[in-house]
């Protein structure tokens, strides 16, 4: 009886991702069960690049970091690929976005060749030679997708739009802040933009709140922006023109290094929940949780006034476990959220990896929405 009731205790500490302590969050999530990647590198995948000539193993090394969104009754997954070059360091490669599809959300069957990527175009002077990284992906009502994504081009990262009637054709409108007061903040860091969405009939689309669209971005802080047509974007400043901070990192806790936007966040009842990818300093942080792992937690801003916090919770709801979320180019560990879908009747979120694979983890819907 004991061995059995120890056996059933660790089978649900397997499956069950983390306990929920507060009633407005997402979740609970649970792994597969034997979980391991979605999505892996494969050595033997090709592409002739435009901006070289040569023909490159586009995702050998790594494929990570994945943006989602249901489209013909389908799970649409595009991911961050990098090709294997030798032994440089993280953010040395070229990044490109593939595209991978499900019918049930956990199986994919992927393209042979990135559906986003740099090329001789009008961005190219931002997305040369870096690429294209980090993706996270809304629908609006009238069926146009508009993807927020991280230009480098090995200077300064820049958080930028494209948009698509068919995930594979894409324009490209450039870094957000560009034109806004004469470049401002043109030249400053920006990446990770999660815009607010709402699930309508079952189907998640970009939300307005006060007649604007809402985008949560940044890091090791989190800002807002509010957009009218979701590719021009204005930072929210205060009284003496500071972008202010909504969410930042806590000492004492897993988000002590860093807060970072994740996948589009939810308008519910409660208000909006907002996923974060949180880094830990071990020195200043949580000591048994490791230094620069990254885990993912959770926090509610009101939804009238997006920019104020209501609650946050003080332990991740996610973090690396097993050994594919603790292996390959951030040994470190990563559980790094950025694309989630409602599917079937449940919530699957999805998250990179050690920035080398991609793994899913879901729950059901609960009468929050």
């Amino acid at each position: 009886m004991k061995k059995a009731f120890l056996f059933s205790f660790f089978l649900f500490q397997v499956f069950q991702v983390c306990s929920q302590d507060k009633s407005w969050m997402l979740g609970p999530f649970q792994r597969p069960q034997n979980a391991s990647p979605i999505l892996a590198p494969q050595s033997q995948s090709t592409f002739s690049d435009p901006m070289t000539g040569r023909t490159v193993f586009w995702e050998s090394m790594a494929t990570f970091n994945p943006a989602a969104i249901v489209k013909d009754g389908k799970v649409h997954v595009l991911y961050r690929a990098e090709e294997k070059l030798g032994e440089k360091e993280i953010g040395g490669h070229t990044s490109r976005l593939g595209l991978a599809i499900s019918e049930d959300g956990f199986n994919f069957s992927r393209e042979k060749e990135p559906i986003f990527y740099p090329a001789e175009d009008g961005q190219k002077e931002f997305e040369w030679t870096g690429g294209t990284e980090d993706p996270r992906i809304v629908e609006t009502e009238d069926g146009l997708y508009v993807l927020t994504y991280t230009q480098w081009n090995r200077d300064v990262p820049r958080l930028a739009v494209a948009t698509s009637r068919d995930l594979r054709n894409w324009e490209k409108h450039g870094p957000i802040f560009q034109d806004w007061k004469n470049g401002k903040y043109h030249n400053s860091e920006s990446k990770s933009g999660a815009i607010v969405t709402i699930l309508k009939e079952g189907r998640l689309v970009a939300a307005k709140i006060n007649g604007k669209y809402w985008m949560y971005y940044g890091v090791p802080h989190i800002w807002l922006a509010t957009s009218e047509d979701l590719i021009n974007w204005e930072p929210v400043e205060n009284h003496e023109g500071n972008r202010i901070p909504v969410l930042s990192p806590r000492p004492g806790y897993f988000d002590s290094w860093l807060v970072e936007a994740g996948p589009p966040p939810i308008l519910t009842q409660n208000g909006i929940v907002v996923l974060y990818n949180a880094g830990n300093s071990q020195q200043v942080g949580v000591k048994n949780l490791g230094n620069r792992v990254y885990t993912g937690g959770q926090a509610l801003f009101d939804s009238e006034e997006p920019w104020k916090l209501l609650d946050r919770v003080d332990e991740p709801f996610i973090q690396p476990t097993l050994p594919f979320e603790k292996s390959g180019q951030y040994p470190e560990g990563t559980t790094f959220l950025e694309g989630l879908v409602y599917f079937e009747g449940k919530w699957l979120l999805y998250y990179g990896t050690a920035d080398s694979m991609v793994g899913v983890v879901s729950a059901s819907l609960e009468g929050k929405f």
